[in-house]
């Protein structure tokens, strides 16, 4: 890869990574901040606002928006989350200059109109109902607000009508120039860039952004643990489980990430092979954890029918527990050429390279290389894979959350109980 890095005098950092024999370019602009970074009565601004970005500047209407970008064959879009929020395109070589105007323009000169404030805060309420008519959505938001109660990062990113009937357009103005700053901003481009040109742009465009850092969020605190049962009249029972996991930071997430995919991280995975394969429980059962820059996020998803609802926690606790102990050379070894694959195919993408520097340059300070990625994945071993799996276990008290019908769901979150805690911690010391 040919990364080179360059950080402007507002504390803005430009990173590129030019591909040869590629005739298109993915660039974007990625900030630091997103749903944890807001307020109790700022809760869905950062969603909004990214909103709002496409709906018109002081020099653009939202339609020259869409039309400039359109016209040369590109797309334009945007994207937030818990920690950032992006807004990204992908256009022929020869129209990088005009991507990076329109994105530095939606930024940096937002109009905020009245009417098209009102218009979208309609849109994002039918993205509210459309979301709680979704159970996977529903059962989700639940588990985050038990996850890290009382707290950012346990609330949804879209607010709620409440909220967003309270928004205006100072509100977004002061939202927009408190946490759109340079040292927390990264222009990110990849494919058929040249890195002068990218620097020498972004230098001219994004002047305006200050060279202060924003405000740092509340550090995050995953909660005690708990159980709800939301009942409703569904052909499916959801079933999610969500325990602490590690920071971006700490050394043992690559090794907690092997276990995440030998647990359920696929076909091949141990929950998949046991629920699905052998016993016919549920047609989905993954897991996942995500990485927060001071806390993280281990989670499980299935669905089953209601009256299997208590056999599938029985199943899925048994082999959380015995995995701890049991995980092999084979499993091990299966995980990593997963993870090295994904990466490496994903450097494939010239939309990929850009998020994924961007990404580590708010995370980190820098990109991490792919050399750097795949040997920390070749560092994991078996038993640093079972140390992760029991600092999982040990670290917080699960948190299980049920949506649907049936008697079965209340035995159900119960028998989450049964992980084994105790055991796990005694294990570590």
């Amino acid at each position: 890869m040919s990364v080179n890095v360059t950080k402007l005098p507002s504390g803005l950092t430009v990173v590129t990574d030019t591909m040869a024999h590629i005739e298109t370019a993915a660039l974007g602009v990625w900030t630091g901040v997103g749903g944890r970074d807001e307020k109790l009565d700022e809760h869905g601004m950062s969603h909004l606002l990214e909103h709002m970005a496409f709906k018109g500047t002081t020099r653009r209407t939202s339609q020259q928006i869409a039309e400039e970008i359109e016209a040369v064959g590109g797309d334009l879009n945007a994207a937030t989350s818990n920690e950032t929020t992006a807004y990204y395109a992908r256009v022929l070589k020869a129209d990088v200059p005009l991507a990076l105007d329109v994105l530095s323009d939606i930024l940096a000169n937002p109009s905020f109109d009245a009417e098209e404030l009102e218009r979208e805060k309609s849109v994002i309420e039918q993205e509210i109902g459309a979301a709680q008519d979704t159970p996977d959505d529903v059962i989700f938001e639940h588990l985050s607000e038990l996850s890290y109660p009382d707290q950012p990062l346990g609330r949804s990113l879209l607010g709620t009508p409440q909220t967003l009937a309270g928004f205006n357009r100072d509100n977004l103005h002061n939202y927009l120039t408190t946490h759109y700053r340079g040292p927390d901003m990264v222009v990110a481009a990849a494919g058929a860039v040249d890195h002068k040109h990218v620097v020498a742009e972004a230098e001219q465009r994004f002047a305006s952004f200050e060279g202060t850092p924003a405000p740092k969020p509340v550090p995050a605190m995953f909660g005690k643990g708990g159980s709800r049962v939301i009942h409703r009249d569904l052909e499916q029972a959801h079933l999610t489980l969500a325990l602490e996991g590690v920071p971006q930071s700490d050394l043992s997430l690559f090794s907690l990430q092997v276990f995440t995919n030998i647990l359920g991280g696929g076909m091949s995975s141990r929950l998949f092979q046991e629920v699905r394969e052998k016993r016919g429980l549920c047609y989905s059962i993954y897991t996942f954890h995500a990485a927060y820059s001071d806390t993280g996020f281990f989670g499980l998803y299935t669905g089953t029918d209601p009256a299997d609802a208590p056999e599938m926690v029985e199943v899925i606790v048994d082999e959380m527990n015995n995995a701890v102990e049991t995980l092999t050379e084979k499993e091990i070894a299966r995980s990593k050429a997963q993870m090295k694959a994904g990466l490496l195919m994903g450097m494939e993408s010239c939309s990929a390279r850009a998020e994924q520097m961007a990404r580590h340059i708010l995370a980190y300070g820098r990109p991490l290389t792919v050399d750097e990625l795949v040997a920390r994945i070749d560092a994991v071993s078996v038993e640093s894979a079972r140390n992760a799996a029991r600092g999982l276990l040990s670290r917080s008290r699960p948190v299980v959350v049920a949506l649907g019908g049936g008697r079965g769901l209340d035995t159900a979150v119960s028998l989450a109980e049964g992980l084994a805690r105790p055991k796990a911690k005694a294990l570590l010391h």
